[in-house]
């Protein structure tokens, strides 16, 4: 039986990637690196800051890494006014919170960046869990960020739906034994339901608790996935 939905952040809750790609551009230049920008896709892959660091600038000391992360995230801090919820997040958010279903994010982002977003969008008390980067010691697609938010949500991992953009966070929504929904806003549907997603959506216009029991429903009756 389905008892609650876990959310991804960016890309998911929030329309940020624009912004996200933008101040991780601005850093890099700062220290002298130009990025191309099919290059700075890797940022898409819900991953932590520490791994883009290290993969953009390699193996640097912790001390390095915190440093060029806090000043990537005051670039991101000066443009996040611009982002907002992706249309229909907030009348599903509503809707599952007057129905009584349990909430949780499970994010790679800091818990400085996460808990910012939350505040300037009024959000900082409508989710049961907010799990950050900062909580896990492995990024996904490790399962560790969502093993945690089923725990402080209080409720069993194969009761709980995710929703993911990324494949590296399918995988660990799916290695924590949730069941995922891929959210392709960026057009990679395949590669979602390659890396395990049950469902596909395109967007949240419409979507409602009765549309996500009767993705549940098709899911445990062993319905094909499918791009809905």
């Amino acid at each position: 039986m389905l008892k609650g939905v876990i959310f991804d952040m960016d890309g998911v809750l929030i329309d940020s990637h624009p912004t996200h790609r933008d101040a991780w551009q601005k850093f890099l230049a700062t220290i002298g690196r130009t990025i191309r920008s099919d290059e700075l896709d890797f940022i898409l892959e819900g991953r932590r800051r520490e791994e883009i660091l290290r993969h953009f600038l390699g193996d640097l000391p912790d001390e390095t890494i915190a440093k060029y992360g806090q000043m990537k995230d005051e670039l991101f801090r000066e443009s996040f006014h611009s982002v907002q919820l992706f249309p229909g997040m907030q009348e599903l958010l509503d809707e599952l919170k007057t129905k009584g279903m349990a909430t949780g994010i499970a994010t790679s982002a800091s818990a400085g960046r996460t808990w910012a977003i939350l505040r300037s969008l009024k959000l900082e008390n409508a989710f049961n869990a907010v799990v950050t980067g900062d909580d896990v010691r492995f990024g996904k697609p490790d399962p560790a960020v969502y093993t945690l938010a089923s725990e402080r949500m209080k409720q069993f991992p194969e009761e709980l739906i995710a929703l993911e953009d990324a494949p590296c966070g399918v995988r660990a929504a799916r290695l924590a034994g949730m069941r995922c929904i891929g959210v392709a806003s960026n057009g990679r549907t395949d590669a979602l339901l390659q890396a395990g997603a049950d469902r596909v959506i395109s967007n949240f216009l419409g979507l409602s608790l009765e549309k996500l029991f009767d993705m549940w429903h098709a899911i445990e009756n062993g319905v094909h996935p499918t791009c809905d």
